[in-house]
């Protein structure tokens, strides 16, 4: 989405810290997170900003926005919206420990997984519902820095430990959620219940034959989504 976004905005596009490609985790936490994209942020010169984020960078955006950080949030499946007592999460957590030793397992074979059609299935088949226009490299990259996210697993025992909290009651912004309809890692509308519940008032957006990566399976329109929303 980056092309379309940077046509009209100023883009800071930061790897998370913890992850390949971002600063070091000192504290494994999803505040020190925050504090990070923050000081990205600062650096940058950005007081406040439009934030969008998928998943854990959705999370990340509603944190930050309680934060007073955002103009305006569009969050992708953000995580952390089960309803309380939902077991649910248990389930995400077994999953994402699973798949971060098979990228790992695959990572040295990053090259060969992409260049055929059902590798490059296979390698998007939890994460987008369509994956032909996606290229060959870009998932290369992908899956080679998921497996260099050298803090996934103290993360995933954060979350199994404490969970995802974010303080919504202190979100003033704008504020637009997208789910695709055939999300596999953080279903619809199971993973959004809490959220549906505290964030009454946010504008919820509904994606028929899309999956947990919106931004991956139908780019043009999740930008525009984007954009749409930071032009009101």
């Amino acid at each position: 989405m980056l092309p379309e976004l940077e046509r009209r905005h100023d883009v800071l596009a930061p790897a998370l810290a913890g992850h390949a490609g971002g600063p070091p985790l000192d504290e494994v936490s999803d505040a020190a997170m925050a504090d990070a994209v923050e000081a990205a942020m600062d650096e940058a010169g950005f007081r406040q900003a439009h934030l969008v984020g998928n998943s854990m960078g959705g999370y990340l955006a509603l944190l930050l926005a309680a934060r007073g950080r955002a103009l305006s949030v569009v969050a992708f499946a953000p995580s952390g919206g089960w309803a309380a007592g939902d077991d649910a999460p248990r389930e995400t957590h077994a999953f994402f420990t699973e798949m971060q030793g098979l990228v790992r397992a695959a990572a040295p074979h990053a090259d060969a997984i992409m260049s055929s059609a059902n590798g490059r299935r296979r390698a998007t088949e939890h994460i987008t519902v369509r994956y032909e226009h996606l290229p060959a490299d870009l998932l290369a990259h992908q899956l080679v820095g998921a497996a260099a996210c050298g803090s996934a697993a103290a993360l995933i025992e954060l979350a199994r430990r404490e969970g995802w909290h974010v303080d919504v009651e202190r979100i003033t912004c704008p504020l637009r959620i997208v789910w695709g309809m055939d999300d596999r890692i953080l279903e619809w509308p199971r993973a959004a219940a809490g959220y549906r519940d505290r964030l009454p008032h946010a504008d919820w957006v509904e994606l028929d034959g899309v999956g947990h990566c919106p931004q991956l399976d139908v780019p043009l329109e999740a930008a525009q989504l984007i954009l749409g929303f930071t032009d009101r």
